[in-house]
């Protein structure tokens, strides 16, 4: 269970999670839990052609007690992917409704990553009113997406402060820059923010735009251009440094978040023997 999530600005969250998601090498459920309301997915990346009640169903499913049973049946699959989307609320109102189900559906979603799929999880912005923090605190991998600009950088520094304060045992926190060297190095930012980087999405608008706003892919360069085929767009866009960053970002993700399950497995069981944890 991998979870994204930013502290200031708009450096592509939502854009970052459904790339990850698509290109997953197993079947994956992607979460909009984005407590700030206007599914950035249905909007963007569905271009508003799909309805969809999401997360607000999940709360009546809690109420009735069948929350495990209606996750899988209610997710939408993304065409093409093995990705699965459970979209976000629709307006900011909701968002005191849905603090009450960020706890149960962390349960769930923890049981469906051990058992059948991987899950990522789109938390948005850090620190507002409904904020997912039970799907921050009981991930695997907690992620923090941010841009390399002295102003980003500047803004996710407390949070990173406790991001790392809080994670106990089988749970890391990582970094996920979007653009490093603009202007700042994935090393400087590490060293900036006290924390690991898992990888580096290469800053690419018109690729991610194609995520973010559900942008037809670009058309394909060189030979492919000239000759017209249909697949040109697609093989192009999937040799794109852009596009290799994100299967690179999840591989990393998907090493880190194997790890941190066994150790959270090595920590619990004695735990619930009455023993010490194994070093």
């Amino acid at each position: 269970m991998v979870t994204l999530a930013s502290a200031s600005g708009a450096p592509g969250v939502t854009a970052t999670g459904l790339a990850l998601a698509a290109c997953w090498p197993r079947p994956c459920l992607l979460v909009e839990a984005d407590p700030s309301g206007s599914s950035a997915l249905l909007a963007g990346f569905w271009r508003g052609t799909r309805d969809h009640t999401g997360v607000v169903d999940l709360v009546k499913a809690h109420r009735a007690g069948v929350l495990a049973d209606a996750l899988l049946r209610m997710a939408m699959p993304v065409d093409g992917t093995q990705a699965s989307v459970i979209i976000g609320s629709r307006s900011h109102e909701q968002a005191a409704g849905l603090a009450r189900l960020w706890e149960p559906l962390a349960a769930v979603l923890r049981d469906l990553a051990a058992r059948d799929q991987d899950v990522i999880v789109d938390a948005g912005r850090l620190g507002l009113e409904g904020s997912a923090a039970p799907l921050i605190d009981q991930a695997d991998v907690t992620v923090l997406v941010c841009r390399t600009s002295l102003v980003d950088v500047a803004g996710a520094r407390s949070w990173a402060l406790s991001l790392n304060d809080a994670a106990g045992p089988g749970h890391e926190v990582r970094l996920l820059l979007v653009g490093a060297g603009r202007p700042y190095s994935a090393g400087e930012v590490s060293r900036a923010l006290g924390v690991a980087v898992a990888g580096s999405i290469r800053w690419d608008p018109a690729r991610a735009a194609v995520f973010s706003h559900g942008d037809p892919l670009p058309p394909a360069r060189g030979l492919g251009r000239l000759t017209g085929r249909p697949q040109a767009a697609e093989k192009s866009f999937a040799a794109s440094g852009y596009q290799r960053s994100i299967q690179a970002a999840g591989e990393a993700l998907r090493s880190v978040a194997e790890r941190t399950e066994r150790e959270r497995a090595r920590w619990i069981a004695p735990q619930a023997s009455g023993e010490e944890a194994r070093p």
